[in-house]
């Protein structure tokens, strides 16, 4: 399940209509069929209403419920492509929280796509034909954040009734944590086993493995009304992330970006115009790299300072993904993959048939592979050339995952997970019964722990 975007009739069609009658049937008819043509449904999204920017179609932005045009000054969807000046931009300023000292914190384990660079490359192989169901388990709402496998081998996973749950590898839920709203993204673990993960309710929260109890929660940003609708009731939701750094650090995407100390308390705030949905990409020199609604890609300095900024043609739902180069990777609702150059500069871009929300997985040879809306998974070289595209029956919104043996797991939104050759041949594919937006844990000893909006955890070998 997918923050799809929706299209309301305009207000003006609707009074035309009722003037209509005055005037005869056919222009009732010829009004009302313009108004849906330029309207069309997107599923399972009122046509008549919103809750989220994401829900609205162009440039428009929720406003109480209502898809309406952004005001005449907002900056909102500006350029194409476009370098942000680090000194002159408005949309954004940055500062430090606080100057409390350091807090020690266990080093990473686990997270989104793998690492703190977002790669996607798991640490265990994908059998060439279609392995076979070992347990699966139902919980109480969809799911769209990856499963995360923690040290002891229990896996970590999220849902839309608002939990945070740990399964052993048997398949028996061992405990249930609540938080008061859904959970979209996927928990990072650490060393220790402690689970950090973040909810609508504007909280992340750090989480005991073992026993499910909480160690700290922090409310994040300074949104009124955590169960509030709209742009600015949604802006603090903590959807991006966690990603952990060698140091513990969490960084996490929400009203801006944030960087917390393992003890819950917050290092650095950069401030952003939009909200920030994107699981932050950590550099080797500790330079940050994130995404999010004021259509700008930011390079954060440690001290939480901006170094760099790109601008794209639209949102960024896209986590960016760091190569061994320093290149970052990253798409856009524009139809764009990017690729920039440590110092920001456009080093190639690719144009595709749709939104691109999946995150790039980049494998050991430096192909690129990326998911579009317009149903297609996409291999892309180096130097920016499609190698091949592999399709399928609905949008990929899901990040890939590159196993051991460079094969690639992908899901889309026709209820399907899908193993691929690195050659883009496909090998298997599983039903799932519905959309898969989330990519799939694989551990060293070939286990697939895969997850869709059915509320099902499933594991394979």
């Amino acid at each position: 399940m997918l923050r799809a975007r929706g299209c309301r009739r305009s207000w003006v069609l609707w009074f035309a209509a009722m003037r209509a009658r005055a005037i005869g049937f056919a222009f009732v008819v010829f009004v009302f069929g313009v108004a849906a043509w330029g309207c069309p449904r997107t599923a399972g999204v009122p046509s008549e209403g919103c809750t989220r920017d994401t829900e609205c179609r162009g440039q428009r932005i929720c406003a109480e419920g209502t898809c309406v045009e952004p005001p005449a000054d907002s900056a909102a969807h500006a350029g194409d492509g476009d370098e942000v000046d680090a000194k002159d931009d408005g949309d954004a300023d940055s500062g430090r929280i606080g100057d409390d000292e350091p807090a020690e914190g266990p080093p990473p384990y686990a997270m989104f796509q793998g690492n703190a660079q977002n790669t996607g490359r798991a640490g265990g192989p994908v059998p060439a034909s279609e392995p076979e169901l070992l347990w699966e388990v139902q919980v109480g709402g969809p799911i769209v954040g990856s499963p995360t496998v923690g040290p002891s081998g229990r896996v970590y996973v999220t849902s839309h009734d608002g939990a945070l749950r740990a399964v052993s590898p048997e398949g028996e839920i061992l405990w249930t944590f609540e938080a008061r709203d859904r959970m979209w993204n996927t928990p990072a673990v650490a060393e220790d086993g402690t689970v950090y993960v973040g909810s609508d309710d504007h909280h992340l929260y750090a989480v005991d493995g073992e026993s499910g109890q909480e160690l700290w929660s922090l409310r994040i940003g300074d949104c009124e009304d955590p169960m509030a609708f709209g742009p600015e009731g949604v802006r603090c939701d903590v959807d991006g992330g966690p990603t952990l750094g060698p140091d513990g650090v969490i960084y996490v995407g929400a009203d801006g970006v944030y960087a917390i100390w393992p003890d819950g308390r917050i290092r650095w705030k950069f401030a952003t115009a939009g909200r920030m949905p994107t699981a932050p990409a950590l550099g080797p020199d500790g330079e940050l790299y994130a995404g999010g609604h004021d259509n700008a890609l930011y390079a954060i300095r440690p001290d939480g300072t901006l170094n760099w900024g790109f601008r794209t043609g639209h949102d960024i739902d896209s986590s960016p993904t760091l190569g061994p180069d320093g290149r970052i990777y990253f798409g856009s609702d524009d139809n764009h993959v990017y690729a920039l150059e440590a110092d920001g500069s456009l080093a190639w871009r690719v144009v595709t048939g749709g939104d691109v929300r999946s995150s790039p997985a980049l494998g050991e040879d430096g192909t690129l592979y990326v998911g579009s809306y317009d149903n297609h998974l996409y291999a892309i070289g180096p130097d920016g050339d499609v190698l091949w595209r592999f399709g399928a029956a609905g949008k990929v919104h899901s990040s890939p995952v590159i196993a051991e043996n460079g094969r690639v797991l992908v899901g889309a939104q026709d209820g399907h997970l899908y193993a691929l050759s690195p050659e883009g041949q496909l090998l298997w594919y599983i039903d799932m019964v519905r959309d898969v937006d989330a990519a799939p844990a694989i551990t060293s000893d070939g286990v697939i722990y895969a997850v869709s909006d059915a509320g099902i955890l499933r594991a394979y070998r």
